[in-house]
């Protein structure tokens, strides 16, 4: 999952809104560091009971509840599915374009975009849509060479820009325009939550994948060697392209696709965007598809599906307008993965503070599956739990901007704490459902009872 176009677009956005390539490697090394806390303490509950995310978060939020949080995570990757479906839409535009001509290059524009680019993306949705609709084996028996096909291009881009740029030493002599001073860190803070905004989705869900987990030490370790050395490699490729780019056009292109489309070499542009459309296709379905598919389901199973959930997916992708987020790197890091950061931060918070500090990471298992269990709470639902995320949440995006989606900001006093939102969500909500939790005096005993 880090090999893909959206993992490089998260160093190069940083070099187009004006860091250079060290301080844009320390913030996203930094970011991910700070994300795998959370990854190893909710994942801790996959190994030991076997449960996904949707029936952990039952344990705090209720067996009914927890739906709130899986479709706070549907929506999120109803969003990321947007972005991915965009970047493969443009992979299809500029490839058709160096194919077809000026004929397609250049038609005519409707909304900001030439009518092809909407094709492309409509093509490239479909395409996805279609396979889900007829299974994931194909993409299963692929997704285990995409990951090295795309590094392997990562490096090939490298080379090319270096060869480019007349060397290596360009694409490390770029300066930063903010410096090390203030400018540098007042973009510093909410970059920073912008880049652990990426990874937020899966520090909730991640008991989906460790639960097939040996043990706890296979989960930690896999974790802890996997997501920081993959994503600053990753990132360290990206952002010493994007740099080059810098020296060679003048002006960082922060889009993989877009650089690669300014090549002439034919074969190399065909190799570059094929390995775009690889990853974007293993990537998307995979951890942006299937997973909201099921938690639409779960809401209504007896109404929604596997395959209406997938399609409720695909069409709330659509409608967040993913192209204008995409358009800019203020608006993707910033207003997109900041949002995103602090409203799963906030569940993330509720879930650490519930397993680990009240139950000492003990569950009674049947009661996750039964009604009027300890964990029926009230008709299903723990307003504990509840109000702890309302809270959150508003505190840590309520005085975001949400530009390019709308103007202005929803609780404009509560501006201060938009550049700190997954840290103010996170650290909010655990406090609260805490303190919630104790002076209703309504706690659990479940370090003497759970099975």
């Amino acid at each position: 999952m880090a090999h893909n176009t959206a993992s490089w677009t998260l160093a190069s956005g940083l070099i187009a809104v004006g860091m250079d390539w060290k301080q844009a490697v320390f913030t996203i090394a930094l970011a991910n560091l700070i994300v795998l806390v959370p990854m190893l303490l909710t994942g801790h509950a996959g190994p030991k009971y076997g449960i996904p995310f949707p029936v952990f978060a039952r344990a705090s939020f209720g067996v009914r509840g927890a739906n709130l949080p899986a479709v706070v995570r549907a929506l999120v990757a109803c969003g990321w599915f947007g972005i991915q479906t965009w970047i493969g839409g443009e992979a299809i535009y500029f490839l058709a374009g160096k194919l077809i001509g000026d004929s397609w290059a250049n038609a005519a524009h409707i909304g900001g975009y030439a009518w092809t680019m909407w094709l492309s993306f409509a093509i490239f949705w479909a395409i996805q849509v279609a396979i889900i609709y007829r299974g994931m084996e194909t993409i299963r028996r692929f997704e285990n060479w995409a990951a090295p096909f795309v590094l392997v291009g990562a490096f090939v881009m490298l080379w090319w820009m270096s060869a480019k740029a007349g060397g290596v030493g360009p694409l490390f002599d770029q300066p930063s325009r903010l410096g090390w001073g203030g400018d540098f860190w007042k973009l510093f803070w909410p970059s920073l939550m912008g880049m652990i905004g990426f990874w937020s989705t899966l520090s909730l869900n991640i008991p989906d994948f460790t639960r097939y987990g040996k043990s706890q030490r296979a989960q930690t370790s896999g974790q802890a060697l996997g997501l920081p050395t993959t994503m600053t490699l990753f990132a360290f490729l990206s952002v010493l392209v994007t740099s080059g780019s810098q020296a060679v056009y003048g002006k960082p292109v922060w889009d993989p696709v877009q650089l690669a489309a300014k090549t002439d070499n034919v074969v190399g542009l065909l190799y570059a965007l094929v390995t775009v459309l690889v990853a974007t296709l293993s990537v998307n379905i995979a951890a942006n598809l299937v997973s909201p598919a099921f938690d639409f389901s779960n809401v209504a199973p007896r109404r929604i599906g596997f395959r209406t959930g997938a399609l409720i997916t695909s069409v709330l992708a659509v409608l967040i307008f993913p192209w204008k987020l995409y358009s800019d790197p203020q608006g993707y890091i910033f207003t997109w993965l900041g949002l995103v950061g602090g409203l799963l931060g906030t569940v993330a918070g509720i879930l650490v503070a519930d397993y680990w500090i009240l139950r000492r990471t003990r569950l009674a298992l049947a009661d996750l599956y039964r009604a009027g269990g300890r964990y029926w709470y009230a008709g299903g639902w723990n307003w504990r739990a509840v109000a702890a995320f309302a809270v959150g949440g508003v505190l840590a995006v309520g005085g975001a901007d949400f530009h390019p989606l709308i103007d202005g900001r929803p609780v404009p006093v509560l501006k201060p704490l938009a550049d700190y939102g997954w840290a103010v969500g996170l650290g909010t909500s655990l406090v609260l459902y805490l303190a919630l939790t104790l002076l209703t005096g309504r706690r659990e005993d479940a370090t003497a009872r759970a099975a």
